[in-house]
């Protein structure tokens, strides 16, 4: 997995993702850190950007309008072909089906149960 020189954060929640940019920037990271608060606003980015450069989508699950999955589903036609994309789940679910629904997705290259953890991404920005 090459190290992320982008996040993106999807998430309807400001809170959450206040927080998770100050742990992505507490991990060290000084690059780029796109919100947003609407599924289908990150699809228009995602649709549109020409998506180079390395890029972490954190995507959380339980949003109005569109979920995560709708979102993921929408967005494979693009994702599918960009290996600098890496699309996480970041939830507060930590159902089983919500799991087995994300890894039967393979452009879906992990799950993490909220909150993100400054660790968590230090891992990401420094691979070993």
């Amino acid at each position: 997995m090459l190290a992320p020189q982008r996040f993106i954060l999807v998430d309807d929640n400001e809170a959450d993702n206040v927080y998770h940019e100050i742990m992505i920037r507490r991990a060290g990271f000084t690059g780029d850190v796109l919100v947003f608060e609407r599924a289908q606003d990150a699809l228009e980015f995602v649709r549109s950007d020409a998506l180079e450069l390395p890029t972490c989508l954190f995507l959380d699950i339980n949003m109005p309008q569109m979920d995560g999955f709708e979102f993921a589903r929408l967005a494979q036609p693009v994702l599918q072909h960009k290996p600098s994309m890496i699309v996480m789940m970041l939830t507060s679910s930590d159902a089983p089906q919500d799991r087995m629904r994300a890894s039967d997705m393979p452009w879906i290259q992990g799950f993490v149960t909220k909150p993100l953890t400054r660790e968590r991404v230090r891992d990401m920005i420094n691979p070993a």
